[in-house]
């Protein structure tokens, strides 16, 4: 196999799309052998995995789905580091019981999100996508949008992403209301940011937008009760994960003309087939804007998240401390999770 492990030099498999030369050449300028299979842009194969999982002693991984029989049959392996912030695909307690460490790419495509955040703000409520699509069939058929400026804008999970979100909006004069399991308060308050909870979020808000990570707690968080509790003609942004949103409700309500449209990156279908109907559902509507998870996918943030997802395996595997906002659990230390 290509980019065997030399004398005292660790190896590294890297299977995240789009790992730039530079990432590749950080790892290798850290003494590391690379790995780096060529999948045309596809997570591989699980039948593959063995193979490249042996003798390796950290991973670079992408969305494939990492569970305990897989690390306790490899166990070299240290470190798993999602290049990305979520990582619900890995089974993160195993991890911890079996003295691995999991880290993520925190900070590095957060400006990318929140871009394609209010991209899809704007999208929506403007009607961009159907206005293009009629004039390509040479109709220029007047349609009227609505203004974001002076609306109110509610952002479920107040994080990395969702603060830097909150940042874009002021621009536009709106009010902000915010709701997280953990707010913010000196964010909020400097940022004139209204903490609330989601019963009141949903109902005071004509645009809700979603960046919270995807855990039992917000699995169908957004419901056919919470998609009925908003505003009439307001939009819903998701930008977080699929899953959080019950699409099948989504579309009831888009349908029924409840809420004025949609704006969505992701989808259930990406981790069960299914879901693919009814995703492809939602898509076809005309009042949604839809993109196929690549709210993070900027040169600029790929290039940050693969630099900080060398960095992270390149610390771990010498003994250094990489930045503790990338760990998501290190079980070398007694308790585990952070």
């Amino acid at each position: 196999m290509p980019g065997e492990n030399r004398v005292n030099q660790p190896t590294i498999l890297v299977t995240a799309r789009n790992v730039d030369p530079l990432a590749i050449q950080y790892l290798v300028d850290h003494g590391c052998t690379v790995r780096h299979p060529a999948l045309n842009g596809r997570d591989p194969a699980p039948e593959t995995l063995p193979a490249l999982l042996a003798d390796v002693d950290g991973w670079i991984v992408g969305g494939t789905n990492v569970g305990h029989d897989l690390m306790a049959s490899h166990p070299r392996l240290q470190v798993i580091a999602r290049r990305g912030v979520g990582y619900e695909q890995i089974d993160v307690p195993a991890a911890a019981a079996l003295g691995r460490v999991v880290t993520i790419a925190a900070g590095g495509n957060g400006s990318s999100v929140a871009d394609h955040t209010i991209g899809m703000i704007l999208a929506v409520s403007k009607q961009l996508v159907p206005l293009t699509e009629q004039m390509r069939r040479g109709d220029w058929t007047y349609r009227t949008g609505f203004e974001l400026h002076e609306k109110t804008v509610g952002i479920i999970g107040l994080g990395r992403i969702g603060r830097l979100v909150a940042r874009r909006l002021r621009g536009f004069d709106v009010d902000i209301l915010a709701t997280d399991i953990a707010p913010d308060q000196e964010f909020a308050a400097a940022h004139g940011v209204t903490l609330t909870d989601l019963p009141t979020l949903l109902r005071d808000s004509d645009v809700v937008t979603i960046h919270a990570p995807l855990t039992p707690l917000t699995r169908n968080l957004i419901d056919s009760a919470a998609l009925a509790a908003m505003k009439a003609g307001a939009i819903l942004i998701n930008t977080a994960r699929g899953g959080i949103v019950d699409e099948a409700a989504l579309a009831a309500s888009l349908q029924a003309g409840h809420l004025a449209g949609a704006g969505l990156d992701v989808f259930w279908a990406e981790k069960d087939s299914e879901h693919n109907e009814a995703a492809l559902g939602l898509v076809r509507l005309p009042n949604v804007v839809a993109t196929p998870h690549t709210a993070a996918a900027t040169h600029e943030g790929l290039a940050r998240t693969n630099l900080i997802a060398a960095r992270t395996v390149v610390s771990i595997l010498q003994g250094s401390p990489p930045p503790p906002d990338c760990i998501v659990v290190d079980g070398r230390m007694r308790g585990g999770l952070n």
